[in-house]
């Protein structure tokens, strides 16, 4: 079980950073929107599936890769893990990095999966 700290670091991670829904990814896909999808999970969690379109890089070395999906700080960018709260810490490091459309999927892939 995670500890209470955990819980409140992404409580603070999620005031700073936007949360869409598996319904809004969907329409932004079927719009042909701009963005970039990225899987933050761990590589085994990512090779039991992925959303299409996704592009897996772990949490652990996102930051070290992130100029390998974009450079430009006004991208927009949609994070997920299993659950959200990965995504959401994920996210709130990139915007600390100077990202300024970054977006976390809440329910993660598990929502996503749930939804269909």
């Amino acid at each position: 079980m995670p500890l209470p700290e955990f819980q409140q670091l992404c409580t603070e991670a999620k005031k700073e950073i936007q949360e869409i829904g598996p319904t809004d990814l969907r329409q932004m896909q079927q719009s042909g929107e701009d963005f970039a999808l990225i899987d933050v999970r761990e590589a085994e969690e990512s090779a039991r599936g992925m959303i299409p379109n996704a592009i897996a890089i772990s949490r652990g070395v996102l930051e070290l890769k992130i100029d390998q999906v974009t450079i430009d700080k006004d991208k927009k960018i949609v994070l997920y893990c299993a659950g959200g709260n990965r995504s959401a810490l994920a996210g709130w490091m990139l915007k600390k990095m100077g990202f300024k459309n970054v977006i976390s999927l809440a329910g993660g892939y598990g929502g996503w999966m749930q939804s269909q």
